[in-house]
């Protein structure tokens, strides 16, 4: 490559003294490569335990789906609280940073959301014996899903736009409220959900808290690798977008 190329490369991805950033896009190049391979070696060690763990009596293999489903929502909700988070610290502190933050953990809780939409009728196919139930929690859930959805879709469509920024940081925040709406959905049911209960001690059954605890810890660590890579991603798009926007206008003097 020619020299003065790589330079300009360089110089148009180069981190700016007055930008305004967070210490998270700064470690996000550092800490890739150690959450990936954080996220292989917890993986092959989860289904590992998978394979080992035995069968319910009941539910016989199909029970198994209980250490991808939930952590799968952990993750999930994990994204969206930064997405409130980031958001809130947008509007306290004006720093673009952050809601580049939030965007990126919002796409991320997204990813994982529809993981957990999808494989939800998997499990109800094998337990329910139809691939869907408008049960409470599963229609928040899916609500859940609709409306961080609509952030994103909203960010997209106004994308650069410091107004839709602020408003899209309040909309992360309320939608927030989802979560705990969902989590205790069944109580809210009075009994009539057909949903299984809030897990609870033993209540996984014999063999699987090792494969549900190293779930969790997968989908924690892929979250925490992915949000890293779309939050780095971001930091490049904002150098460049603020590189072309200093140059002087083509033919130019």
């Amino acid at each position: 490559m020619d020299g003065s190329l790589e330079a300009k490369l360089g110089a148009a991805t180069a981190p700016r003294a007055d930008r305004r950033t967070t210490a998270l896009e700064h470690a996000a190049p550092r800490l890739r490569a150690p959450t990936g391979w954080i996220v292989v070696a917890l993986a092959l060690a989860w289904l590992w335990s998978v394979a080992r763990a035995p069968e319910d009596a009941v539910q016989a293999v199909i029970q198994k789906i209980l250490c991808v489903r939930p952590p799968l929502a952990f993750a999930a909700y994990v994204g969206f609280a930064l997405t409130a988070l980031g958001g809130a610290l947008y509007l306290w502190r004006g720093n673009e940073g952050w809601d580049r933050v939030a965007r990126s953990a919002a796409e991320v809780g997204v990813l994982f959301c529809t993981l957990v939409v999808v494989t939800g009728p998997i499990w109800a196919r094998g337990t329910w014996g139809r691939w869907w139930s408008w049960d409470l929690r599963l229609t928040i859930t899916l609500l859940l899903w609709f409306v961080y959805l609509a952030y994103l879709l909203l960010r997209s469509f106004t994308e650069g736009s410091e107004r839709a920024a602020r408003f899209a940081a309040v909309y992360g925040i309320l939608g927030l409220a989802v979560i705990p709406l969902n989590y205790f959905a069944i109580d809210l049911a009075g009994g009539r959900s057909i949903h299984p209960e809030n897990l609870e001690r033993g209540s996984l059954g014999a063999g699987m808290g090792l494969p549900f605890l190293l779930g969790t810890l997968v989908s924690l660590a892929a979250f925490a690798h992915l949000l890293l890579r779309r939050v780095e991603v971001e930091g490049l798009r904002a150098r460049v977008a603020e590189r072309t926007a200093d140059a002087p206008p083509e033919g130019a003097p």
